[in-house]
């Protein structure tokens, strides 16, 4: 494009100059989180551990959760259940943490293999499936998918994240 000295005015109103312009374009580039997909990419090392119960979460790739904390610092989990462990008893896991300070939580939905938001999945008690760790809660990312997974695996009920209390977690561990 051949720009033409007749078309930039001499002295451009205050404000009005291609200045003030370029500064609000970067200003808006810098400000802006942009985001290319809902999932986090998530790259889990041979080294990641459970904080909970200490497994290596590598080897459990279809039962992965995530917090991540406001700090930056995050951790990964073989299954909901050490998920949901660890932030209610935050402190005890990871010294020096809050639940307060958790940013954002996933896990694994399980028919799709994808991290989904944890606080707006939907999870299967008492199926006839186990986790690495034993009875689970199994995560889907809408109510229609876990209700075809707890009809074909004989689950209990189906609860949403503010639904699991310790005494839920407890109850897992506690099935035989």
């Amino acid at each position: 494009m051949k720009l033409s000295i007749k078309s930039v005015p001499a002295r451009p109103k205050p404000g009005t100059g291609i200045y003030p312009k370029i500064m609000l374009g970067l200003f808006l580039l810098f400000s802006i989180n942009i985001s290319y997909g809902d999932e986090p990419t998530v790259t889990i090392k041979k080294t990641d551990r459970c904080p909970v119960c200490g497994m290596f979460v590598y080897k459990y790739p279809k039962w992965v959760a995530q917090i991540m904390f406001t700090d930056g610092s995050y951790y990964f989990y073989d299954g909901a259940k050490d998920m949901f462990k660890h932030i209610f008893d935050t402190a005890k896991y990871t010294p020096g943490k809050a639940a307060e300070n958790i940013k954002d939580i996933y896990v694994t939905d399980y028919y799709e293999v994808e991290l989904i938001d944890a606080k707006s999945a939907f999870y299967v008690l008492g199926s006839d499936v186990l986790g690495p760790m034993g009875h689970e809660l199994l995560p889907f990312k809408d109510r229609e998918a876990a209700q075809e997974f707890l009809e074909d695996h004989k689950g209990k009920s189906i609860i949403r994240f503010q639904e699991v209390t310790p005494a839920v977690i407890e109850s897992l561990d506690r099935r035989t």
